[in-house]
């Protein structure tokens, strides 16, 4: 017998790598095609394979949110993404956030590391021809205008587009600390103080809120539309939505208490660690499209920051996807190609938990493919099977990308009441996740 032809995987983001990574410890060989460093995005800065572009933080880590429960599933799978999440994790709270470079270091060298993965460097302007190997197209959400374009000619849909947006990131020994401080939500001083808060009373808020509102934005092109993603809205367009919108979004004191006052303050702008050592702060929920220079001038009017140097200015991009529901069966690949997959944001999720499920699952889908097996798809009850769900079966009327979430899940069985609901669904999903693992040969603990 000959050995097997290599799967063409396209894009070396959070879902290529985890199709390459799932794909070659099952044994079969894969060829890796990545366009950076030769040619690199607005976003990136870095050759790394799976770098975080936008936030550090993979959010919740708690199993009893919808992406706690994800993320369980995907270590309980054997994921990469999680492993070295882990292993380069900051202080960040309840949430689940990573050192970017050591992170995204970890994520190409333990996967090149694999003798069945060959890394490929150069840009791919079109969709490969079909061919009885299987192809992951894992292009994520900056997808080159060539690329998509071939494959908008493909699916006879015109390819949607959103844009997301990246938060600013200052030096932490800029921040006055005297008019800041350290704690996280609910939790005692003491034991947890992971945020740095900026803390504003009312004239301070409606200050800050007129200087944005007037800030000067990165005008859209003309053949583009705003479209943002609810779950990542610029901090500018929230605004434009009321002057109380930010105090009960990402400004929202509640949980804090300013130790200066003993009192909690009328709205806060939290900072969260960006590396090991502390010394970079990102400010949590303040993506931007501002002009550079707004934003130095809008965010230094925040009590703290008022000489902050900025690591990292705010930015907006530009995020590709398919309809789904109209173009995707139900194991990812397209329905007008079978042999051509989409991974990623490209196939209607949002978040890096989610393109590293949906890029684990794209592996998985293929090894079944190939090993011969009957297509097995995770239980609907499972946040694998409700995250693939929603780019497969979802309404195709006004499909947008989703981050995971409970509303995504069949629902519970019975009156549950609402506080109970987490641990309902955690239980019937861990049951289920047992059952499929079990049909799959594969092991993993119901814990992370």
């Amino acid at each position: 017998m000959t050995d097997p032809a290599p799967v063409l995987v396209i894009g070396g983001g959070l879902a290529g790598v985890e199709t390459a990574w799932r794909l070659a410890r099952a044994g079969f060989p894969v060829r890796l095609k990545e366009m950076r460093p030769g040619k690199t995005t607005p976003a990136h800065t870095t050759a790394h394979l799976a770098e975080l572009v936008c936030s550090n933080s993979l959010r919740a880590e708690a199993p009893t949110s919808a992406v706690g429960l994800l993320k369980e599933e995907l270590a309980r799978m054997g994921s990469l993404v999680m492993a070295a999440a882990q292993a380069h994790r900051v202080p960040a709270g309840k949430a689940l956030a990573v050192e970017r470079e050591g992170f995204a270091r970890e994520v190409t060298e333990r996967l090149l590391a694999l003798e069945l993965v060959e890394l490929v460097q150069g840009e791919a302007v079109e969709l490969p021809r079909p061919g009885q190997t299987p192809t992951a197209l894992a292009t994520g959400p900056l997808t080159s205008p060539s690329l998509a374009q071939s494959l908008a000619h493909l699916t006879g849909e015109r390819n949607l587009h959103f844009y997301d947006a990246i938060a600013p990131i200052v030096e932490t020994a800029s921040v006055d600390q005297s008019k800041a401080f350290w704690a996280s939500r609910y939790a005692d001083p003491a034991l947890e103080a992971d945020y740095l808060n900026c803390p504003l009373d009312q004239e301070e808020y409606h200050r800050f809120h007129l200087a944005l509102m007037a800030g000067e934005r990165v005008p859209l092109r003309d053949f583009e539309e705003a479209a943002f993603f609810e779950g990542c809205l610029p901090i500018e367009v929230m605004a434009e939505r009321g002057e109380s919108t930010l105090a009960f979004g990402p400004m929202k004191p509640v949980g804090l208490v300013d130790p200066r006052t003993g009192r909690r303050p009328f709205a806060v702008v939290q900072l969260r660690k960006e590396d090991p050592a502390g010394e970079y702060l990102n400010l949590v929920g303040f993506q931007t499209r501002l002009k550079h220079a707004a934003q130095k001038e809008v965010f230094r009017l925040i009590p703290g920051l008022e000489g902050a140097r900025f690591a990292r200015m705010g930015s907006v991009h530009r995020n590709t996807f398919v309809q789904g529901p109209k173009v995707l069966a139900t194991d990812l690949s397209l329905r007008k190609r079978t042999d051509l997959f989409l991974a990623g944001q490209l196939s209607g999720v949002e978040g890096y938990v989610e393109s590293a499920a949906a890029g684990l699952l794209v592996g998985e889908f293929i090894r079944q493919r190939l090993a011969g097996e009957a297509f097995n798809p995770p239980p609907r009850e499972t946040a694998l099977g409700a995250l693939l769900a929603h780019p497969t079966a979802s309404p195709a009327k006004r499909f947008q990308p989703s981050n995971i979430n409970f509303s995504l899940f069949l629902p519970l069985e019975g009156r549950v009441p609402k506080r109970e609901r987490p641990l309902a669904y955690l239980a019937r999903a861990r049951e289920a996740l047992d059952r499929w693992l079990a049909e799959l040969n594969l092991g993993g603990s119901s814990s992370v």
